[in-house]
């Protein structure tokens, strides 16, 4: 009996060690295995049937990393999980409508597709230039500039945040598009898409400026930043910022035609706020054909697009399944979801009007933990992974506090919500132009890969800013410029081959400064004319951006 016993326990370890090793060997894999094995693959796909049936494989395949589990966190004092009340509504609102044996969590390359394809570029939020600019760049040239029209309230051109999409199509979408046909003929054609106040969606050839097809009239100013979907399809994701004309919420349209494939009203009476503008940008889940979006009438989106794609034949459908949380965090009554979600495998972050910092687990649908309130966070949260664990870095207004108050700059461990460092900057209030952390803070890399860089608005005085660089690790200021005028427009980071950084920073009065990025010094700036709150995209020598007068620019960086 008992060498029964023995034998059956010896095969059942054989067996269960079998089943592990098969699971590491297949679930497992790197993504430089992976990515080798989807280049391969795609240079072996000839005709357009081939590669659709390898997209749908690649995206099929169990290529994600764990999810985040959370056995421990009980015992961290900053683990705040209990201080925040929560709800669903949707399908399947228990438990993720993924297949559970394809966890839904982000890759670690958002794009394969050439640009800057939503806010900041990616989920990390870290991105906002594609490709690289030339050795010592000295100056900034306008190169051409476009003339948007004008809501009666709220004037053209480009408000907060306002960033465009820069993007190179491939050859097959862009022909199926209703792009003028000079675009469609042009090797390398790269296109700027850049939503207005005025309410339209413009498109621009990057060379020129010239338009590249109809603009899209989606009736209501557009604040935010719109985005494309990261697979290259023809999928335009927009919000409303202001109620001009009919319903404000969010769009989906199809870029093959311009047609409105979908739209979410902002005014949802299961939103614990009765505001329907969105100026968060979008992110989409290459691999799991998931959106996520947050709201300022307090709710946080989840949509499965059931996308279907037909390359051969010019058509692109969804047909989109929502999931809609509303929250709540204790000793914080304000709602409203105003900067773009950051998302980091399993883990989304954003804060909200109050200032709470909250943390979603999107494998569970629920909050995973929240930080109480400080002030209005409108800045999107910036994230960098070391060790496998998300860090933030964000900061507030000065709005909540009063007249007098400060930008409160903190970096938080993204696991347990435990702040890892604190720097504040006094700065003033203004009711509408707030001060403090408006702009979205860049993350290093290259030779300043342990700075992280803020833009903090009314410093000292009313009309005047500062940017700092911080240390990562300490928070420490490692240089600082202080700048005449203040900025809501968020710094981007541009490198050159060698990994030389520079910043382009833009102002309340229309300038453009190139400044150094390992020491603040300034190298040169020039003048639009109007201020820029907006914020620019950069591929690779060429910086788009608009101002509140009404232009769209071209700028070389030389």
């Amino acid at each position: 009996m008992k060498k029964l016993i023995f034998s059956s326990l010896t095969v059942f370890t054989i067996v269960l060690s079998a089943c592990i090793l098969f699971y590491f060997l297949t679930y497992e894999k790197s993504e430089a295995t992976l990515a080798l094995m989807d280049e391969t693959h795609r240079m072996n796909a000839h005709t357009l049937k081939e590669k659709e049936n390898l997209e749908k494989a690649i995206y099929s395949e169990s290529r994600f990393k764990k999810p985040f589990e959370y056995p421990v966190l009980m015992d961290i004092p900053h683990y705040d999980h209990h201080n925040i009340s929560y709800n669903l509504s949707g399908p399947n609102q228990k438990t993720t409508f993924h297949n559970e044996a394809t966890p839904m969590t982000f890759p670690e390359t958002y794009s394969e597709i050439k640009g800057v394809l939503t806010f900041r570029g990616n989920h990390l939020r870290d991105s906002p230039t594609f490709g690289n600019v030339s050795e010592g760049l000295s100056f900034l040239d306008i190169s051409w500039n476009f003339q948007t029209s004008s809501s009666p309230n709220w004037g053209g051109g480009t408000g907060w945040t306002g960033q465009p999409v820069v993007i190179q199509w491939e050859d097959d979408v862009k022909q199926v598009m209703n792009l003028s046909q000079p675009f469609k003929e042009r090797e390398g054609f790269v296109e700027v898409i850049q939503g207005s106040l005025d309410g339209q969606v413009y498109f621009l050839d990057l060379e020129t400026g010239e338009p590249t097809r109809k603009p899209i009239n989606v009736r209501n100013p557009i604040k935010g930043s719109v985005s494309v979907d990261p697979r290259g399809y023809p999928l335009l994701y927009v919000g409303h910022g202001i109620p001009q004309s009919g319903k404000i919420g969010f769009s989906i349209y199809s870029l093959i035609d311009g047609e409105l494939l979908h739209f979410i009203p902002g005014i949802d009476p299961f939103a614990y706020r009765n505001w329907g503008a969105f100026d968060s940008s979008a992110v989409v889940n290459r691999m799991t054909d998931t959106l996520y979006v947050g709201g300022e009438n307090g709710l946080f989106y989840s949509l499965k697009l059931h996308t279907n794609f037909d390359r051969q034949n010019g058509k692109i459908s969804i047909q989109p399944e929502t999931i809609k949380l509303r929250y709540k965090v204790s000793g914080n009554q304000y709602q409203g979801i105003e900067n773009s979600l950051a998302i980091y495998r399993n883990l989304a972050f954003f804060a909200d009007n109050g200032g709470s910092v909250v943390a979603m687990d999107l494998t569970k649908n629920k909050p995973v933990w929240a930080l109480g309130r400080s002030d209005d966070t409108d800045a999107t949260i910036v994230l960098e992974i070391e060790d496998e664990v998300p860090y933030l870095y964000t900061g507030t207004e000065v709005d909540k506090q009063g007249h007098n108050g400060k930008a409160m700059l903190r970096k938080i461990n993204g696991i347990s919500g435990e702040v890892v460092w604190q720097k504040d900057y006094a700065a003033f209030f203004l009711d509408g132009v707030n001060g403090g952390l408006l702009a979205t803070p860049i993350m290093g890399k290259k030779d300043i890969e342990d700075l992280v860089i803020f833009t903090v608005a009314r410093y000292k005085t009313m009309n005047s800013g500062v940017m700092v660089a911080l240390d990562k690790q300490t928070g420490k200021e490692v240089w600082r410029w202080e700048m005449e005028n203040y900025a809501w427009s968020s710094p981007v980071d541009v490198y050159s081959k060698s990994g030389t950084s520079y910043i382009v920073q833009a102002d309340s009065v229309g300038n453009l400064h190139l400044l150094k990025g390992a020491t603040g010094e300034l190298i040169s700036k020039i003048n639009v004319g109007s201020n820029i709150e907006a914020s620019p995209a950069v591929f690779h020598d060429t910086l788009v951006v608009a101002s509140r007068g009404g232009q769209i620019y071209g700028i070389q960086l030389k």
